[in-house]
């Protein structure tokens, strides 16, 4: 299909890259910042341009991958009398492209996305459509680059980027507060990421509700104490340790 990208950060260049690598004629890239609009055109080899008006009308797919809060501006300056118009967020409403196009959806990469990472596998791919023709052609062109596509509407997909912020924001979010804290203590973070990369590992084939150990679930109260006397000079940590204990406690 011939596509065009409206954008060219982390969402951009990764799927530009897999549909590009599918077979798919990427016919333009769209950036505000001209020099990024060149450093990702000139990897995918296309047109690239700076100036909204001059997207050209020729594509089938036009991918909206911009951070969230650029959409509905972005997608107010946009028309197009064929071709079908999708945004990659996992928090906006498909509906909010509506003016784009008769045809319109979504496709939501679920994963942490980085243009500097050579090689991604299978990105789950969580796409809509607007009409029955909309979310075949969606459907059909995310199964081109990727195994894993899987149909949601808005309420599902906003549920799943929850879930998500949860695994992925939340979790590296505590490894911060134990790297801050092996640094006050001069301890060495490095010795941890065997333990976070065999826990992460262990998903694989277990639900994580069966994985749970650590002295909470043990009940294992003297354990717990000498940790929150540690803690006693770190406000932030112990607030946390003392809310996740409480949590996990069967």
């Amino acid at each position: 299909m011939k596509t065009t990208i409206i954008g060219s950060g982390n969402v951009a260049t990764v799927l530009g890259r897999k549909i590009k690598a599918a077979g798919h004629d990427v016919l333009q890239v769209f950036s505000r910042n001209i020099h990024h609009a060149h450093f990702l055109g000139s990897e995918l080899q296309c047109g690239v341009t700076d100036n909204i008006k001059s997207i050209t009308n020729e594509a089938d797919i036009y991918l909206l991958a911009v951070n969230d809060a650029a959409i509905p501006e972005i997608a107010a300056m946009l028309g197009f009398k064929k071709g079908l118009v999708l945004h990659s967020a996992g928090s906006v409403p498909g509906s909010i492209l509506k003016t784009c196009s008769a045809n319109y959806g979504v496709l939501y990469p679920l994963q942490s996305l980085r243009k500097h990472k050579a090689i991604y596998l299978d990105i789950p791919l969580l796409v809509d459509g607007n009409t029955a023709d909309a979310l075949c052609l969606t459907t059909d062109f995310a199964g081109s680059i990727s195994g894993r596509v899987k149909v949601t509407d808005d309420i599902t997909r906003l549920k799943m980027h929850l879930a998500a912020v949860v695994v992925n924001n939340f979790t590296n979010h505590l490894y911060s507060l134990a790297a801050d804290y092996c640094d006050k203590e001069q301890l060495d973070f490095c010795l941890l990421k065997p333990l976070i990369e065999e826990t992460a590992m262990r998903l694989e084939h277990h639900d994580p509700r069966q994985l749970q150990t650590g002295p909470a679930v043990r009940k294992d109260l003297e354990t717990i104490e000498k940790h929150l006397e540690l803690l006693a000079n770190n406000a932030p940590l112990l607030k946390i340790y003392e809310m996740m204990t409480e949590s996990i406690k069967p």
